[in-house]
């Protein structure tokens, strides 16, 4: 992502606003994220606004109020909904949220984080090669979310046919802390998922990686597109801010870790044990930018998977490059 173009185009933005009743400029921003390592920068600034510090409250100069969503359905619907500004999300149910509204509703504001997904397997289930998927049950986070679409691809591309509710092998969505109980049940095979819940699978219930993407960009910055035209004053702030957090977590990984602890507590009432931070963290990358071939890639794998039939060209969803 080229930040100065991104600028500037909020810069446009802003004048092609003046016309119009100006947002109120006091009001908070809503800012969503999920309980997932791979979205280290919400889980670091939802802990800092808890202890009454916030980070990007003094840098916005408005509030900031929290929602936390299992997965990135969930907060594109939010954000269709006018209840939601911006999230940290994967790049599959944007895309998807993309498409679905011709180009009108969200944007790619920066780059979050690659890596920290993993497919899963119970060593119990047999699976050594691709092929034994097959007759096989796999968990993901949700319909549509980025880790359904990896593994329906996945799959796609090792001959494994599957549908929304069948074929040859069962895509089960099921949120994360209940993959976790029905794979120690033994009533799944498999889990493609994210970050800590990947690790929690390994050291909890004995599980193997089969595959693990660390490439792949699993969390970005999205906003809805009247928050970009309405307050892209606030915008501009915002990517700067992002930008700073990231890289203040990459410079005191002690005391973001401690954050990363607190704040999954209050959110799954358990905060993960140094040897899961240990194992899970190095497996995410932060990293602002956004690489448009990457997300070419995304909507080549959505329509492997079935999704994306028709998307338009995602030159509005991106900053001029």
């Amino acid at each position: 992502m080229n930040r100065r173009h991104f600028l500037s185009t909020l810069s446009a933005a802003g004048l092609a606003a003046c016309s119009k009743k100006p947002a109120d400029a006091n009001a908070p921003l809503r800012f969503g994220h999920f309980p997932n390592i791979t979205h280290i920068q919400g889980l670091v600034a939802h802990a800092l606004s808890r202890q009454g510090k916030g980070w990007f409250e003094p840098r916005l100069g408005v509030p900031v109020e929290w929602f936390v969503y299992n997965a990135g359905p969930s907060a594109t619907e939010a954000i269709f909904a006018r209840s939601l500004d911006v999230t940290y999300i994967g790049p599959s149910p944007v895309l998807n949220a993309y498409a679905k509204s011709k180009g009108t509703e969200i944007r790619i504001l920066s780059g979050a984080a690659t890596g920290g997904s993993a497919l899963v397997v119970r060593p119990e289930a047999g699976i050594q090669t691709p092929a034994d998927f097959k007759g096989k049950r796999i968990a993901t986070p949700q319909l549509g979310n980025t880790q359904d679409v990896q593994l329906r691809a996945w799959l796609a591309d090792n001959g494994i046919k599957v549908t929304a509710t069948g074929g040859e092998a069962s895509v089960l969505p099921t949120q994360n802390p209940d993959q976790l109980a029905l794979f120690i049940k033994r009533d799944i095979d498999a889990v493609w998922t994210v970050e800590p819940w990947v690790s929690r699978l390994e050291l909890e219930a004995g599980g193997k990686i089969f595959v693990e993407d660390k490439g792949t960009f699993a969390t970005i910055l999205a906003s809805s597109v009247a928050f970009v035209k309405d307050r892209p004053e606030l915008a501009k702030k915002l990517v700067s801010a992002h930008e700073e957090l990231t890289e203040w977590i990459q410079k005191n990984p002690l005391e973001a870790r401690k954050l990363i602890q607190s704040e999954l507590k209050e959110l799954t009432t358990k905060a993960p044990g140094e040897a899961l931070l240990d194992r899970a963290l190095p497996r995410v990358v932060l990293n602002t930018e956004v690489n448009r071939s990457g997300l070419d890639e995304m909507v080549v794998a959505a329509q492997k998977a079935g999704f994306l039939k028709d998307i338009p060209s995602l030159d509005a969803l991106l900053p001029q490059l």
